[in-house]
This record gives C-alpha cells, sequence and structure tokens, in this order.
C-alpha cells in the first residue's frame, strides 16, 4: 500500500487519505476518489491530496477485517458487516464468553495493522451484547499480513451456553439466625441464576449437622434431580473437616478445593456428589454484590469445568469492592462468617 500526496490529475481510482471539501466539491475520508470527484476538486484550485493506492496483494480493509472476524467467531458468535475498517462480533445466545487467549494475543502481535479486541474471559453476556471487534488501522494489509493472522485464529471467541438449570439450596440452620436471612439469600441466588435460565428445584433448611448436609444433599440430586448444588451455611467454613464438606463426603461426594485468592469470597467450597458440582457458599454469597461465588456459579451453569488452576488464577483481580455490609471491613479486621 502506497500513502502520501498525489497530483489531482493521478488521483482517480486511488482511496483518500483524508476528507477533502472545496467548493461544492466533498471527497470522504476512506472512499475512492472518481474521476469526477478528481475534476471538480482540481475545478477548486485542489492541486493534490493525499490518498491510498493498493499494490497488488493488498486487502483492503474492510474486506480484511471481515474475513478475519469470521475467522475468528466459533459457536455463539456471530459477525457484523464491516465498515471503515471494522467488523464487530456479537453473541447469539446468553452464556459466559470463552476465549483463547494465546490465539489473540498472536493475532495482536502479528503486525500493528491488525487488531482485535474483545470483553473479559467468562464475563456473562447476552444475546445481540458485542463481545469483540476487529479493526484494521490502516486502509489495506498486504495479503501475507491477513494469511498469517488467519493462520493463529481458530475459532478464539466463542460462547459457552448455560446448560445446568435445576438447582438445589441448602440450608444450614444455628440458633441466632433469623429465617429472614435465609429468605433474602434464596432471593438473591434466584436473582443470580435467572440470567442462565436456571432455577431452584429443591429448597431445604437443616440443623448445622454433617449427617444433616449428607441427607439434603443426596434427596435433592437423587431424589429431585437438581444438577447443582449450593449450600449455604450458618456458620462459614473453617476447615475440610468442617461442618459442609464433612456432610458432602458423607453424602458420598469429594471435597475438590477449599478457599480461593478472591476477597469477598475466600471461604468458598468446591466439591462433587456424583456429576452434580457442589458449592459451599462463602457468607458474602447473601449479598447481591459481586463475589467470588459469582465467579464459580456462573461457570458451573455454563457447564465449564473450574479446577484448583481455575480457582487460583482468580488471585490476579481477585480483590472485588467492599461489601457495605461487612460487619467488619477488611481494614480494621475480617469477620469469617462474610468472607
Amino acid at each position: 500500500m502506497r500513502f502520501g500526496p498525489v497530483p489531482i490529475t493521478q488521483a482517480t481510482g486511488l482511496i483518500a487519505a483524508h476528507s477533502v471539501r472545496a467548493g461544492d466539491a466533498v471527497v470522504k475520508k476512506g472512499r475512492p476518489i472518481g474521476a469526477e470527484d478528481a475534476a471538480r476538486l482540481e475545478a477548486a484550485g485542489i492541486a493534490e491530496v493525499v490518498a491510498v493506492a493498493l499494490e497488488p496483494g493488498d486487502v483492503g480493509e474492510d474486506e480484511a477485517a471481515k474475513t478475519l472476524a469470521a475467522a475468528v467467531a466459533g459457536p455463539g458468535v456471530t459477525v457484523e458487516p464491516p465498515f471503515t475498517g471494522r467488523s464487530n462480533l456479537h453473541a447469539s445466545q446468553a452464556g459466559l464468553l470463552v476465549l483463547d487467549e494465546a490465539a489473540i494475543t498472536a493475532i495482536n502481535r502479528i503486525d500493528e495493522s491488525v487488531t482485535l479486541a474483545t470483553l473479559v474471559p467468562f464475563k456473562p453476556v447476552v444475546p445481540g451484547e458485542m463481545v469483540a471487534t476487529v479493526k484494521i488501522i490502516p486502509y489495506a494489509v498486504p495479503g501475507a499480513v491477513l494469511e498469517r493472522a488467519l493462520d493463529a485464529a481458530a475459532p478464539a471467541i466463542r460462547i459457552a451456553p448455560y446448560c445446568l438449570t435445576r438447582v438445589a439450596a441448602i440450608s444450614t440452620l444455628l440458633p441466632g439466625l433469623k429465617p429472614s436471612v435465609v429468605d433474602k439469600t434464596l432471593r438473591t441466588l434466584e436473582a443470580r441464576l435467572s440470567p442462565a435460565g436456571a432455577r431452584i428445584v429443591a429448597e431445604t433448611r437443616v440443623p448445622h449437622e454433617a449427617g444433616a448436609v449428607a441427607r439434603a444433599l443426596r434427596e435433592a440430586i437423587e431424589r429431585d434431580g437438581a444438577d447443582l448444588a449450593v449450600v449455604f451455611g450458618a456458620s462459614a467454613i473453617a476447615d475440610r473437616r468442617d461442618v459442609i464438606p464433612a456432610g458432602i463426603e458423607a453424602a458420598g461426594g469429594v471435597v475438590d478445593h477449599l478457599g480461593m485468592p478472591v476477597d469477598p469470597g475466600n471461604l468458598l467450597l468446591l466439591g462433587r456428589l456424583g456429576d452434580a458440582p457442589v458449592i459451599g457458599a462463602p457468607g458474602c454469597a447473601r449479598s447481591p454484590k459481586e463475589n467470588g461465588f459469582d465467579w464459580v456459579l456462573q461457570r458451573l451453569l455454563a457447564g465449564l469445568p473450574v479446577t484448583r488452576d481455575d480457582i487460583v488464577g482468580f488471585g490476579v483481580g481477585g480483590l472485588l469492592m467492599e461489601i457495605v455490609s461487612r460487619p467488619q471491613p477488611r481494614d480494621g479486621g475480617e469477620s469469617a462468617d462474610e468472607a
């Protein structure tokens, strides 16, 4: 691609690098300069314009943007028509945005002329929401550059649709825990589930004892058909031998991980009973404000695995906003039951 000033007498068929206005003659930036346009500009006293000439093998900005956007779009993603070297990608269904971060970084490293920007990974999205944009910086790119980008593009952007929809909510009780607190907790959970099309199919309140938790879990999953269970403890989980992890194991389940580097959300437990994930909710899950519980719950609802590596990786960016309702703020001593 050649870029620079050219005599107006040689500008026909080239692309205007900048908008030009002279008298009643107007040529817009990025548009081809027609013979009539050139003649009118010359008649108005314009001797030269800054223009772009494509060279053999060059691919125009819109074509390049459209081609690369189509290559990175995976399941659940649609590509909008290009304009001014940009092609936007939108979610076609509700779910979580899943990205191949290595591929996206590789594309952006190929050449400064090619850029791909996305929302943050694992963001919940709704149909029609823009999730990424391809922007070609100059008016054209060499075909070889585009080919290198396409080689790295193997569908790097997809939407994982929500697939777990039947949720069990189990609350343990101790003296002093008001029923209204449990009621509010369930309403908050329902609000979290609603965007995913999920609902509470089994709601149980049991004593804060391992045996009671085990019975409630087995009934919710084996009898009521829940495909995910959330256990809200009357007291936060302090150890793998505490009531909720002991209850999961007594039911025949497995505790995969306790604790995570997200605050609020440190005291979350992740386990499973059969094929059903079980979350031991941290105290902050009673609040509607974003916390680590949301990150785990959303991935599980979308059928995505949550491994120990995933959880320990949450630490970067895991310090979230303070919850106003926390009895003791972080900088003055934390209440374990709120973590």
